[in-house]
């Protein structure tokens, strides 16, 4: 893990990401589609946690806004993780108001994960909540924790920027993501199974 329990790829991308986003709010097509390609894949694991199989659908509608208040933003790479989130769950909750549905676990929840080795600590967790997998387990909690586990690990926010999301105190959504995390740890001791053939979160459909 990188500083403040962020993925190391996360923060290797935060600047070029920066540069992207700069770009493109320049004008730069080209700038626009890497700032995407950077951002996207943790942004619908995000969602498909929220939303289930409509994630797709609602992060369609997210980039739609992203794209039309693009000049308004202002921040760095990180920051632009967590305006995008922000946007992202706003266009996530209109659309449960809509269905007038409860937020749902995905085709995934009963796919498991395999830990290797001990499994008794929640940075393990951390560590292993690379794979799509992952999502049917973070179904599995409470919607306070499961949104904040998503949000530091699968879109890479600190926990400031994760608390500013979901307009709750750091402390909150610090206690939220340990308890999550502890959580997940016990799932993923006593019920993980091997896969042959794991995905990055967000990267399949």
């Amino acid at each position: 893990m990188g500083q403040a329990g962020e993925p190391r790829r996360v923060q290797a991308y935060d600047g070029e990401l920066g540069v992207a986003v700069a770009r493109a709010q320049d004008g730069d097509e080209a700038a626009f589609a890497v700032a995407y390609r950077l951002v996207q894949p943790g942004l619908l694991g995000y969602l498909r946690g929220i939303v289930g199989d409509d994630a797709e659908d609602v992060a369609s509608d997210a980039w739609l806004e992203i794209a039309r208040d693009l000049g308004r933003f202002k921040g760095d790479g990180a920051g632009f993780r967590g305006w995008t989130a922000t946007i992202a769950r706003h266009r996530a909750l209109d659309h449960l108001r809509r269905q007038k549905v409860r937020p749902r676990a995905t085709a995934l929840e009963n796919d498991l994960l395999e830990l290797p080795g001990t499994h008794s600590t929640h940075d393990q967790a951390l560590e292993t909540l690379s794979t799509e997998r992952a999502l049917g387990l973070i179904a599995r909690l409470p919607r306070e924790q499961a949104e904040a586990v998503l949000l530091r690990v699968v879109v890479g926010l600190d926990g400031p920027a994760a608390a500013r999301v979901l307009a709750k105190r750091p402390g909150a959504v610090r206690t939220a993501t340990h308890r999550g995390l502890k959580r997940l740890a016990q799932l993923l001791r006593t019920e993980g199974v091997t896969d042959d053939d794991p995905q990055t979160l967000g990267e399949s459909g």
